[in-house]
């Protein structure tokens, strides 16, 4: 196969080889999720009077926390960002979604802890 990348196919075949990429990144993303623990912050101090939701101690890991960050911008429907701090990686969400970024955690068996 060439170096293009697949967008869609209605070949059995072609979805066969989607769906065990998909089950090997779901099985890898699953051990990482098992050892995390998510704490939820919400800031409005210093932020021009806007709420924003901040979920701490992330892997340091900046490809993963890109596309878990943009993952979750997308299910939420809002702007946010990514950091890399000394310890440990940080996701800012715009807003208060707490409620909605839980239900996404616990639906990948993410814990967490805070508001």
């Amino acid at each position: 196969m060439s170096d293009k990348k697949l967008v869609y196919s209605t070949d059995p075949k072609d979805m066969a080889q989607m769906q065990k990429a998909n089950q090997k990144v779901s099985h890898k993303d699953q051990v990482l999720f098992d050892k995390l623990e998510i704490i939820f912050k919400l800031e409005k101090s210093g932020r021009g009077g806007k709420t924003v939701t901040i979920m701490e101690r992330f892997p340091k890991n900046e490809e993963w926390l890109k596309t878990f960050a943009k993952e979750l911008k997308a299910k939420c429907g809002v702007g946010g960002t990514h950091l890399i701090r000394d310890d440990f990686g940080v996701i800012e969400i715009q807003g208060d979604k707490r409620d909605q970024l839980k239900k996404i955690l616990e639906g990948k068996g993410i814990k967490y802890r805070g508001m």
